[in-house]
């Protein structure tokens, strides 16, 4: 999962990104409206995390701007605000939801799921593959013919790409901004190896390539 994490007190905001790319995820990192605007326009994000009072402006007129330009990009407010008022103007504004600091870590892992699950079509974190792979997102798990298989942080965030979208086609590009933050080193074969060692693990047949295109599950 690409994730834009737009928050000016450091020290959360660094908790908050190991946390994130500990789990695998991608993460990049703005402490401004501006260059949160900047990288918005430049990258897909799969979700937004957003606190309310930054130094150059408010994040409530940073989504608000989002909506009206017709992006649906899924987003968590990261705020100390907590009364319920604060609450309905975020989520009237565009949000999906709203944290309250301080809040547990595993806390916004889970909601991070839940609002990806539910922008990809499929609130269900109980996947079936047509395989003999049952996949549970939001517990991160994966059983093959009845059986857990253990996948790696970097192994795991790729698989739920696509499994989030089975049928679907993920170009080598997708999948490779759901694996690294703005700026990382990326070899020209990583989706390659990761995707090799999923079959490894779980079955040949589990992920199709799509030749000239990218590759797939299906469901």
């Amino acid at each position: 999962m690409r994730i834009l994490l737009v928050e000016d007190e450091m020290m959360l905001a660094d908790a908050v990104r190991d946390h994130l790319l500990a789990a695998g995820e991608a993460v990049d990192h703005s402490a401004s409206v501006v260059d949160a605007e900047i990288m918005l326009r430049g990258t897909n994000y799969d979700v937004l995390l957003l606190d309310l009072n930054l130094p150059d402006g408010k994040g409530l007129d940073l989504l608000r701007d989002l909506r009206r330009k017709g992006s649906a990009t899924p987003c968590i407010i990261l705020t100390a605000q907590d009364q319920i008022s604060d609450r309905i103007e975020g989520l009237n504004a565009g949000a999906d939801d709203y944290l309250v600091k301080p809040f547990d870590l595993n806390e916004l892992s889970a909601r991070l799921a839940a609002v990806s699950r539910r922008y990809s079509g499929n609130p269900n974190p109980f996947v079936e593959l047509d395989v003999g792979v049952e996949v549970d997102l939001a517990g991160r798990s994966v059983l093959r013919d009845g059986v857990q298989v253990d996948l790696t942080s970097r192994e795991w965030a790729l698989f739920d790409q696509m499994v989030k979208r089975p049928g679907q086609t993920l170009s080598k590009r997708q999948l490779e901004e759901a694996l690294y933050e703005f700026g990382a080193e990326i070899e020209s074969n990583t989706v390659e190896v990761y995707v090799s060692r999923l079959r490894r693990k779980l079955g040949k047949e589990v992920i199709k390539t799509v030749r000239g295109v990218g590759y797939r599950v299906e469901g």
